[in-house]
């Protein structure tokens, strides 16, 4: 691992910030259209998903920091739902980021074959990944210039402290400060923009992970369906600027309404979210 300075080649961190000006907003809507749960109007299968998402898409560009389409509800569809997942990547405007949500990590060749996959082939201007297999597991990715890589620290699932939550050997520091302490060594010595996934809730533990690395963008999920205190979690893990987060919801705004409404419906809810979320950020700002 050689040390590399941050540049202009970052372009994801560059990316994310001209968004969140522009915008605004550290809204990320989430994409995960569940099978079975099309809104009235749109058929249940790939080309169903792609009208559905493109019409959140159209509803809620001017309020998103990025959208953030996972992986697996786009599989339940079959092969024509991964086409779905291109046909909803060319909807996303250009200087809207796209994460994938893939939480992907495997060794030497089928790492890289992920990085060509989610990075070439889709156009993924980031990826979510896990760490559990090590650094080498990471490299193709994190080896990536202008591209973002994700990586899992304190899930938001009730379940995320049975391995997340213990002690490393020989040391205090639970597994989640380790990650947050390597993530930002990965992101000081390799090309890609490296950041964090921390679950909105657990606000005392993202704020300590904060405290470790003070600069990564954090992708914050667990908001809205999954009860995430948003206050909270803003205050806990906002950079000094008022940045630094991305305050995703998936559910809570692509399901707003199960009716023909559910774009206008989409709309008012990222609105009241992105506001929420803008009120938490002016009692941190300076």
């Amino acid at each position: 691992m050689t040390e590399q300075p941050h540049s202009a080649a970052r372009a994801f961190d560059i990316q994310l910030a001209e968004r969140a000006e522009v915008t605004d907003s550290l809204l990320c809507v989430g994409l995960d259209p569940v099978r079975g749960r099309m809104p009235l109007g749109i058929p249940d299968n790939a080309a169903g998903v792609v009208e559905f998402c493109s019409s959140l898409i159209e509803a809620t560009e001017d309020l998103a920091l990025a959208y953030k389409p996972n992986l697996a509800f786009f599989l339940a569809y079959g092969a024509d739902g991964l086409d779905a997942l291109y046909a909803v990547r060319k909807r996303i405007p250009n200087d809207i980021p796209m994460i994938l949500d893939c939480k992907v990590g495997d060794v030497g060749s089928t790492a890289q074959a992920y990085a060509s996959a989610w990075f070439d082939e889709l156009g993924a201007d980031a990826i979510t990944v896990h760490p559990y297999l090590g650094e080498d597991s990471l490299e193709p990715f994190l080896a990536r210039p202008g591209k973002g890589v994700i990586v899992l620290a304190k899930t938001s699932n009730a379940g995320s402290g049975d391995l997340q939550d213990k002690p490393i050997t020989g040391d205090q520091r639970p597994v989640y400060h380790y990650i947050a302490g390597r993530a930002a060594a990965w992101d000081a010595a390799y090309p890609a923009s490296v950041g964090l996934v921390v679950g909105a809730t657990w606000p005392d533990q993202l704020r300590s992970i904060r405290e470790i690395a003070p600069d990564l963008p954090i992708l914050l999920p667990g908001v809205g369906a999954q009860g995430g205190d948003v206050a909270a979690s803003v205050r806990a893990g906002l950079r000094p600027d008022g940045t630094g987060l991305l305050c995703s919801s998936s559910r809570g705004i692509m399901y707003a309404s199960a009716g023909a409404d559910f774009a206008d419906a989409a709309r008012g809810a990222a609105i009241r979210f992105r506001d929420e979320i803008n009120a938490a950020r002016l009692t941190n700002i300076a």
